[in-house]
């Protein structure tokens, strides 16, 4: 299963203003829609005159590359501990982990991760596939209202993030607008947030990074986790349009809140040759100043 295209920007206008004009019930019905924008709409529908319940968790969502396509499996899952970390830190304790992957691989003794074994032996990327089997395990997996979110393995959360999510209780849904960039090879970090007259060409982290969109997941409705299914089949960029188009407006989280670290030796980027522009994005936007250097340290501790 390859990644799914994106649609295009004039056509995802298009829709948006179809669906202003005749609805959704309508604008469903197109035959150039892609299944997401399909599905999106069948969830904006089934939505439509619901009382949204209370966000009681986050559940995070992880792909794990199979031991067979790395290099050095030992450093994958130490990487993938200290992403465990980031979550076993957080002050709210109201999460779940679900882990991905061929090999179940060394895991925290903590109830709330478990591991999902994955079979499918065709060839090549299989990212997607583990996306689509994690979304399609959400209704077994006796989940109260919350937040769902597809997270990678070696990226990490800020400490105090599931608690802000579950505070606010954004109706639809939360936004990586702002983040970091960590260059591994170099240490040097930089800050992904929307551009601003400082920084005009800087980018948001949700352009960057695919750990960037919360999503409010009811289990009752089979729509919610079918849409998330066929949200998470594109790159991350679709997210925040597909999310619109499902009625779940996304509210941005109040901090830079998730940690993305490059050039480590196992990026899932790399092995797609996509990861010099963030290279340059990083050596553009370094941040320099130690006070906050200082600070994002301590919002995000590594061993």
């Amino acid at each position: 299963m390859a990644q799914a295209p994106a649609a295009p920007k004039l056509k995802r206008t298009a829709l948006r203003a179809a669906v202003c004009v005749f609805g959704p019930r309508l604008s469903r019905h197109g035959e150039a829609l892609l299944p997401s924008e399909r599905a999106a709409l069948d969830l904006r529908i089934a939505q439509k005159g619901r009382t949204r319940s209370h966000a009681e968790t986050v559940t995070f969502l992880i792909p794990l590359v199979s031991p067979d396509h790395v290099g050095d499996w030992d450093a994958v899952t130490a990487r993938l501990n200290q992403t465990l970390q980031s979550l076993m830190d957080q002050s709210d304790p109201s999460w779940r982990a679900v882990i991905c992957c061929q090999q179940k691989p060394p895991l925290p003794d903590d109830p709330r991760i478990t591991h999902l074994p994955f079979s499918d032996p065709t060839p090549g990327n299989d990212k997607w596939r583990k996306l689509a089997a994690l979304y399609d395990h959400l209704p077994k997996m006796s989940l109260k209202p919350g937040y769902v979110i597809s997270f990678d393995a070696d990226d990490l959360l800020r400490q105090a993030t599931v608690a802000e999510m579950l505070k606010r209780q954004s109706p639809g849904g939360y936004l990586v607008r702002a983040g970091y960039v960590m260059d591994a090879a170099t240490g040097a970090i930089a800050l992904a947030d929307a551009p601003d007259l400082s920084a005009p060409l800087r980018k948001p982290f949700w352009k960057l990074c695919g750990s960037c969109t919360a999503l409010f997941h009811d289990p009752d409705l089979p729509q919610s986790a079918a849409f998330l299914r066929s949200m998470t089949q594109h790159e991350h960029r679709m997210f925040p349009y597909l999310a619109g188009l499902a009625g779940q407006t996304l509210t941005p989280l109040s901090r830079p809140s998730v940690l993305y670290v490059l050039n480590h030796g196992e990026n899932f980027g790399a092995r797609r040759g996509r990861v010099g522009f963030k290279t340059r994005f990083v050596d553009r936007f370094k941040i320099t100043d130690p006070a906050t250097l200082l600070a994002i340290a301590q919002d995000f501790p590594t061993p």
